[in-house]
């Protein structure tokens, strides 16, 4: 049995009534449906929503049935009859009860009922003419079809004790409850009615302030009407007020603005506050709050314009046509937070405009580097001078949109420090679950950021707190091939160079010669900003040229390449000659992509010394003393003297700093064959961490350094078991020129490398 009581509240059979979801939300029972059947209790005194004794309730119940539920969880019921109850058990949340009909004893004729009905109705149709709000009132009123109805709909209005209203739920004659309905309206009308005489009293000592406001009216609609004929001229709080009145505001924004308006109203031009409450009210007005209607999104075109914007990047532009294809089956915006990482210039932040050009919706980027203070991301609060928006609600504003692509830069760059933690900030931001209703405490009011979708950059994820990593999918842009960025040179770059110098095909031609010599002799990076640049300054050495008439074509090859861009800048290390005993080649990942070290070892008579150079970190060093370990336990017998000598590690240029765990099996070979004596080819290159079990241990960035090796002239190279997934992403063409050797164990490099190991 679901039983629900009420304290306070009059429900008689027949009665049509609708309960609110708050109250609903206070009965703590199950879900309801409709065409359940309840029944209504009525509480002795006012308590807690459930009931704990038998003696708590009356004696009489009144039974219904659900008719609807609405959207909100409102409920309509239909009561059918009052029922006596009796034999309550109350087991935990079970109530068991027998119910027994309790008809109603018919004394007067249907007839007679209709007339005191209508007597009743009539008398309050009189009375609510009278108000203001009569017109409503007369509405419900003219809804009622029985004395029951406007018994339950009114007696709640009325001056009575609990114990008086339950009266009429308990009379069994009909006649006797009418009589009791009758003098409680009867007596409520007339104590309203020497009560609105007494305010009419009250009024006459008003009149004057009740003439001022209207005065105050009367002014207001002539300004509007002056601002009307004279929109040129139209004030700032009338101009202010149509804004508001055509934003589209939530309640809680609109109330807000309301309220900074009518200060702005009484402050006036001259005030002291005027210019900061013009401009948040300038600032709200300008944001977008109508939700934007769910767009179609064609896959076919995304996969066009991401093909026409960018090369390569396959595995990322799936992902993206991923998130693209959860949102058009929603319809709205879904899917994870997206974070490119990878090395500069490799497209990160150039392809959020793709994506926002392929969903045809505005491009916001926010650059997020150096940023120390949280106010940045949520704003200042307005009790300081000077108080700005944050970054994010300032970026809505420019984008003039609801749900612009918004790309978040650098947020690896985010600086923490005893002022204060930007990135707590973007945790809110960046979470569907709370973005919604996200609140820059300048505007002090929820803006909705769901529909917003914010992709991510980062050149590395060490330096992001975990909170924040959490909230997003890592989404890895690796380097670029020498053969990507010829291409992307041929596709993009040098057009769009041509473009923006003003030149032409016919008066500038760059062989592929030269293209790729900028790109091995004037670049050392991942991406292709400084390809980029190259082409830019040789496309402006020779504006310079065609201007001054010294040529009229001009057409740049490798061996002219010199008189447009200087010498080369870089000096890759290239494999070359036989092999030197105790130097290996080692493969290390840089921010600006892949390159090939060289682990140098010596020996010399001494004191046991071990000497560490080229700038090592603490994980490098860590590095070598494992390798030390792990050679003295293979070649006990070479090694057993090591405490007359001493051992120099190198690792050539020393003023750049290195560290990583990666270099630890290039320098376990390289003091094998320092301590064998025998020489390791130098177009066979490593990578990989080590432990002192003998176990070669996984490393990052393998693309980048399987590039680097093909680039230097490796013919083979060993890495880690662990990485051979990884070799997913590495381009076909740098797998085809190498050869690829999965280790487990250190001794399986050496027995490839030292061929006389012991």
């Amino acid at each position: 049995m679901i039983l629900i009581p009420l304290y306070d509240t009059v429900l008689l059979p027949d009665v049509s009534f609708i309960f609110r979801k708050e109250i609903i939300d206070s009965w703590d029972i199950d879900e309801l449906s409709v065409g359940d059947e309840i029944h209504f209790a009525f509480f002795k005194e006012d308590k807690p929503g459930y009931i704990e004794s038998p003696d708590d309730i009356y004696p009489i119940v009144v039974s219904a049935r659900i008719e609807s539920i609405d959207s909100e969880g409102g409920i309509r019921i239909r009561t059918i009859d009052r029922l006596n109850i009796s034999n309550i058990i109350i087991d935990d949340d079970e109530i068991t009860a027998d119910l027994t009909v309790r008809p109603d004893i018919e004394d007067i004729s249907p007839k007679e009922r209709d007339e005191r009905f209508e007597k009743v109705k009539n008398a309050l149709l009189n009375f609510v003419q009278d108000f203001q709000w009569g017109l409503f009132a007369r509405g419900l009123i003219l809804q009622w079809k029985n004395m029951n109805e406007l018994c339950s709909a009114m007696l709640g209005y009325f001056n009575m004790t609990w114990e008086e209203k339950y009266a009429i739920i308990e009379a069994d004659s009909v006649d006797q409850r009418y009589k009791l309905i009758e003098d409680s309206v009867f007596e409520f009308v007339e104590m309203s009615r020497v009560h609105s005489e007494a305010e009419d009293a009250q009024m006459e000592e008003h009149e004057k302030l009740y003439r001022e406001s209207a005065l105050k009216k009367q002014i207001s609609i002539l300004q509007q009407e002056l601002d009307a004929m004279h929109p040129e001229s139209i004030s700032d709080v009338a101009l202010f007020r149509k804004k508001i009145d055509e934003s589209g505001m939530n309640d809680t924004a609109r109330k807000e603005a309301d309220k900074i308006l009518n200060r702005m109203k009484q402050e006036g031009q001259d005030g002291h506050e005027y210019g900061m409450l013009y401009d948040y009210l300038d600032f709200v007005t300008s944001l977008e709050w109508h939700e934007a209607e769910p767009e179609e999104i064609d896959l076919g075109k995304v996969e066009e314009i991401l093909d026409e914007d960018h090369f390569g990047l396959k595995k990322v532009k799936e992902r993206i046509v991923q998130q693209m294809a959860v949102m058009a089956l929603n319809r709205k915006q879904s899917g994870s937070i997206l974070l490119f990482v990878g090395p500069p210039g490799t497209g990160k932040t150039s392809i959020g405009q793709s994506i926002a050009r392929a969903l045809g919706r505005e491009y916001v980027r926010i650059s997020l580097g150096g940023i120390r203070d949280e106010a940045e991301i949520r704003g200042h609060r307005r009790t300081y001078i000077g108080a700005m928006p944050g970054r994010i609600m300032e970026g809505m504003k420019r984008s003039g949109s609801n749900n612009p692509v918004m790309v978040l830069d650098e947020v690896d760059k985010l600086v923490r420090d005893f002022s204060g933690d930007p990135s707590s900030a973007l945790l809110e931001v960046l979470d569907p679950e709370q973005n919604f209703s996200f609140t820059d405490h300048y505007m002090n009011v929820p803006y909705d950021l769901s529909n917003v979708l914010f992709v991510c950059t980062a050149n590395t994820v060490d330096t992001i707190p975990e909170p924040l990593l959490n909230r997003m999918e890592v989404i890895e842009f690796n380097g670029y091939t020498a053969s990507e960025k010829f291409s992307i040179a041929k596709k993009h770059l040098i057009p769009k160079a041509y473009k923006q110098m003003g030149l032409m095909k016919k008066n500038l031609n760059i062989t592929d010669a030269a293209v790729k010599k900028i790109i091995e002799e004037y670049t050392a990076e991942a991406g292709v900003r400084g390809l980029k640049k190259q082409i830019d300054n040789l496309c402006r050495s020779a504006a310079v040229k065609l201007v001054k008439g010294v040529d009229k074509k001009i057409s740049v090859t490798p061996k002219n390449l010199r008189e447009y861009l200087g010498r080369r800048v870089l000096h890759h290390d290239i494999i070359e000659g036989a092999g030197t005993v105790g130097i290996v080649t080692g493969l290390a990942w840089t921010a600006a992509g892949g390159e090939i070290l060289f682990i140098e070892t010596a020996i010399r008579h001494g004191s046991g010394k071990i000497i560490i150079t080229g700038q090592l970190g603490d994980v490098m060093k860590e590095s070598v003393e494992i390798a030390i370990s792990l050679i003295k336990g293979i070649y006990p017998k070479e090694t057993e003297k090591l405490s007359e000598y001493d051992l120099h590690i190198h690792v050539p240029e020393g003023a750049v700093p290195k560290d990583g765990p990666s270099a630890g099996i290039t320098i376990t070979t390289a003091l094998a064959s320092l301590f064998t004596g025998v020489k390791v080819d130098p177009h066979i290159a490593m990578t990989g961490e080590v432990s002192l079990r003998g176990n070669v241990m996984p490393i990052g960035g393998l693309t980048e350094k399987l590039m680097a090796a093909l680039r230097a002239g490796v013919k083979k190279v060993y890495i880690p078991d662990k990485n051979v997934e990884d070799l997913e992403d590495v381009p076909e063409e740098v797998k085809d020129a190498l050869t690829i050797i999965p280790v487990k164990r250190v001794k399986d490099v050496l027995k490839e490398c030292i061929v006389d190991e012991k």
